[in-house]
């Protein structure tokens, strides 16, 4: 490979996601990946020595990013107003880049993430987001609708069907969905 070594990790996560996707993280093994990139397994193994390092990799950054949605949300007024922008933000970062195949990827491969310290990580992340979108109404229906805001952000990817939607339609959809559930969390005060 004639890339930089960020390049080349890069175009590691970008394989291996594809092929995690494609035929599970499971059936995916170092030495497909390193042939699909058309290296040796020793090279690869220079920048990730296994799957699970691979995946953490990919999820670290989308940890960060909701590490500091959290962060903000945290230094906000309890509103309406304030949860709208939050689950705007996330949408933002879910539909920016690769995030799209990650969160097609996690869907396909739920079991296996729960398995990996990564998959804890981001059920964690999860479930602190969703306590600041209901932030100031600690009821259990405000928690369901909380979560739900957020499934309906990153599971757009899999639940709309429409064979020729733009991502900027998805997101519009996910975020219209999200809106009428946000409504019915209490501000607080």
């Amino acid at each position: 490979m004639r890339e930089s070594t960020g390049g080349t990790r890069e175009r590691i996560q970008a394989v291996a996601l594809e092929l995690f996707t494609e035929q599970g993280y499971e059936k995916t093994s170092l030495r497909e990946i390193a042939e699909r990139l058309g290296v040796t397994k020793a090279a690869l193994y220079y920048h990730f020595k296994s799957k699970d390092e691979i995946v953490n990799s990919f999820v670290e950054d989308r940890l960060r990013r909701m590490d500091e949605l959290i962060e903000w949300a945290q230094t906000q007024p309890a509103t309406l107003a304030t949860r709208r922008a939050l689950i705007a933000k996330y949408a933002d970062t879910m539909f920016s880049s690769e995030l799209p195949s990650v969160m097609r990827f996690f869907e396909q491969n739920q079991t296996v993430l729960k398995s990996l310290s990564a998959g804890m990580q981001m059920r964690d992340r999860m479930l602190r987001l969703a306590n600041e979108l209901c932030r100031g109404d600690e009821s259990p229906q405000a928690q369901l609708r909380a979560a739900l805001t957020l499934f309906a952000v990153h599971t757009s990817w899999f639940a709309i069907r429409a064979p020729h939607i733009t991502e900027d339609e998805r997101k519009k959809i996910a975020l219209d969905v999200a809106d009428e559930l946000l409504a019915k969390i209490a501000d607080a005060g």
